[in-house]
């Protein structure tokens, strides 16, 4: 894990990018809810709001980015409001939470801004119940929102807009086997289930700190599709906490803050580029940020003890096991279908790769397989996600792991050969060859065979000289291999089983 973190590739140095955007976004942020003469609550919420708003927003172009920017506020401020004016309403505001929580998953069927609007009602509300805001609260709180949200826009798209020199992020639609619809459905009420036994057994564990188990459960639930992802995610969340929680209560004896405002400031800082730049590779090491950052934020407030620690690893604990309830008796999405439908959809783009290129070496005009590479690669990222499970140290069933293993090895394989297609074909010497047709049948052909069960062809080829042949000849034998794992009579069958 620690490798994975610490020498993980940053092609364009895009995370550290992103972790140092977001410190200087969040302070800034903080500094002008400061100079407006907000308090440390208004700070507070302010910071989290321009967290948020450099984190969750996810859209493909810059301008759909600024879009779900703007629209941040308009869905947080009325669910601030509802937050606070139902403080004193106990059973009100946790029915009122748990809708939020079911609108929040089920607006990901709108895509990243529907899941970046979600995310950000949902933190509202949760952020209301942190600093048991009431009604007399509201305008400072909604002013720290807006100008912080102004400000996280204001670095984003003016200041530091990185993503303007990058090619649009390509991200795969889910598949049409799993049914964003009937999917995000499903999610939604496993959620609200999950939330509601996070929301009742936390008010027992804590009267007063009952809103972290609800918030463990909602993290959970985010960017995952089938419920071996939930199950692995919850585990980390706990693995995260526990660790965070260990170098917490290390912190107390060896560092007494004491809330301390500049010594803290400074650790809030690293915290927040802990989060951003871990995010991406290590959802454990992400969560272990989030941990200390919420323990410096209760050392401000002046609350932070060890029992305060305690308590929020029961809680944590407490929203886990509401999130593996959920999904394991919940309207279930098995890993195995999320899983299957991610590699017919790979495979089909291995496919779409090497037609394209043959397309290039023909001289077919317009012809550029370069952005279905960049697809590749991100459905390939998708397949690693959903068999994640499968792999995991945990997993029981080692015959499967195996499988699981070997498939995304191969699979590797192929995009390793499309690379060197691609290459080949960019390459303005480079002619088309009549056997290059006849290759990219077959592959077809293979394809076909391994999302549709039909008979798989031979794949016993001579060794070739010419690159784009050989690749294309690699490319095959990568297939025929995958025939004997993907249709192997598995109790968690992949494709075709």
């Amino acid at each position: 894990m620690l490798k994975r973190v610490f020498l993980a590739a940053d092609p364009g140095r895009v995370r550290l990018r992103f972790a140092a955007r977001a410190v200087l976004g969040i302070g800034l942020a903080v500094v002008v809810c400061g100079l407006a003469g907000h308090s440390l609550a208004g700070a507070v919420t302010g910071g989290l709001a321009a967290l948020l708003a450099l984190f969750t927003v996810t859209d493909a172009t810059v301008r759909g980015q600024a879009l779900t920017t703007a629209l941040l506020p308009v869905v947080g401020l009325p669910v601030l409001t509802a937050a606070a004016e139902l403080h004193d309403h106990p059973v009100a505001r946790d029915l009122t939470f748990l809708a939020v929580v079911g609108a929040g998953v089920y607006a990901r069927r709108w895509g990243p801004r529907g899941h970046s609007l979600g995310v950000f009602a949902f933190m509202t509300f949760f952020v209301a119940q942190f600093l048991h805001a009431t009604t007399d609260r509201l305008p400072e709180l909604h002013a720290a929102v807006l100008l912080s949200v102004l400000t996280a826009a204001a670095v984003r798209f003016g200041l530091w807009c990185y993503e303007r020199r990058l090619p649009p992020a390509s991200v795969p639609a889910p598949p049409a086997a799993t049914g964003l619809a009937r999917a995000t459905t499903r999610q939604a009420v496993q959620a609200m289930a999950g939330a509601g036994f996070a929301l009742v057994v936390g008010q027992l564990v804590s009267g007063q700190r009952w809103y972290w188990a609800v918030g463990a459960t909602w993290w959970i639930f985010v960017n995952t599709a089938s419920r071996g992802e939930t199950l692995v995610r919850g585990f980390r969340r706990v693995l995260g906490t526990v660790i965070g929680i260990g170098i917490g209560l290390g912190l107390l004896v060896a560092v007494p803050l004491e809330g301390a405002p500049a010594p803290t400031a400074v650790l809030v800082a690293v915290c927040v580029f802990g989060i951003f730049y871990t995010a991406a590779v290590s959802y454990t090491w992400m969560m272990l940020w989030v941990t200390l950052l919420a323990e410096l934020l209760y050392g401000l407030l002046g609350v932070l003890n060890p029992g305060l620690l305690a308590l929020r690893l029961a809680e944590t604990g407490v929203g886990a096991v509401g999130a593996v309830l959920a999904v394991l008796f919940v309207l279930p999405i098995t890993t195995h279908s999320v899983t299957d439908a991610w590699i017919r959809r790979a495979l089909r783009c291995v496919h779409a790769c090497t037609a394209e290129a043959a397309a290039r070496l023909a001289g077919v005009p317009g012809a550029d397989p370069g952005g279905r590479v960049a697809e590749l690669e991100q459905l390939l990222g998708r397949v690693r996600l959903s068999v994640a499970p499968l792999v995991h140290p945990l997993n029981p069933v080692p015959a499967r792991k195996r499988r699981a293993r070997h498939v995304l090895a191969l699979l590797d394989g192929c995009a390793r050969e499309i690379r060197g297609l691609v290459a080949v074909a960019a390459d303005p010497e480079a002619s088309h060859d009549a056997r290059l047709t006849i290759a990219c049948r077959r592959v077809e052909a293979a394809v076909e065979a391994l999302t549709d069960g039909g008979e798989f062809p031979v794949a016993d080829r001579p060794l070739a000289e010419e690159p784009a042949l050989a690749h294309l000849h690699g490319l095959e034998r990568a297939l025929a291999e995958l025939a004997a794992p993907l249709r192997s009579p598995s109790g968690s069958p992949l494709v075709g089983a």
